[in-house]
């Protein structure tokens, strides 16, 4: 599996019914695949049923209004957890539908999985884990890894990187949770969107989008 250059951190999925989710990272890989990272330290935070709705929101923005379902891609959901939250000593816990009669595949091109971060041992996802968890570069197995740890932590140019990501992150945060405000306005149907925009801090323009989009 190559992950190509189409990755997103962040990325805020809208449900305008129910609820939204915020994913943490949301990649292409080199078949056209989609797939959903989230890194976790809360064991709370990987539930099951988290893993299970997030699958449920990629499907539900993948297809255009009146594509056949054979289009949707595969999905991956992919839990990096702090601790072994399925306290089996796996390094990695791969979920599948199945048929329960004979135990063979569904193969509906939905995946999820979990990957213990608290595994150790001399293998690859070992070593992986370790250096997951590593603050000092000189301590990684992976010089790749470690080559851009050392980038973001040490050189002023990946400082910035750094510095303008966390920034820009907690602005699109900001506007996220203004848009949850908007839309609950607009549910309600008493509020004019001017009053709106003037809570919200959102555009008119904008307001005017949110209340398209939950009336298509």
């Amino acid at each position: 599996m190559m992950i190509s250059s189409q990755s997103r951190t962040q990325v805020f999925v809208e449900n305008l019914l129910n609820r939204s989710v915020r994913l943490d990272i949301l990649a292409t890989d080199s078949t056209g695949a989609k797939l959903n990272v989230e890194v976790q330290r809360s064991d709370k935070g990987a539930g099951r049923k988290r893993a299970r709705y997030n699958s449920s929101m990629m499907d539900a923005n993948l297809l255009k209004k009146g594509e056949d379902f054979d289009k949707l891609p595969e999905t991956w959901v992919i839990f990096i957890t702090e601790n072994d939250v399925m306290g089996k000593g796996l390094p990695l816990y791969p979920v599948e539908r199945c048929f329960l009669g004979t135990g063979e595949r569904f193969e509906d091109g939905s995946h999820i999985l979990y990957v213990n971060g608290a595994y150790r041992g001399d293998t690859p996802i070992g070593k992986l884990m370790h250096d997951f968890s590593c603050t000092d570069a000189a301590d990684m197995y992976y010089g790749t890894l470690a080559d851009r740890v050392r980038f973001f932590k040490e050189s002023k140019e990946g400082i910035e990187i750094m510095c303008r990501a966390m920034e820009d992150m907690g602005n699109q945060t900001l506007k996220e949770g203004m848009k949850e405000v908007a839309l609950r306005m607009l549910a309600a149907g008493k509020y004019a969107l001017e009053e709106i925009v003037n809570i919200s801090g959102l555009s008119l323009e904008e307001v005017k989008q949110l209340k398209a989009d939950r009336s298509a």
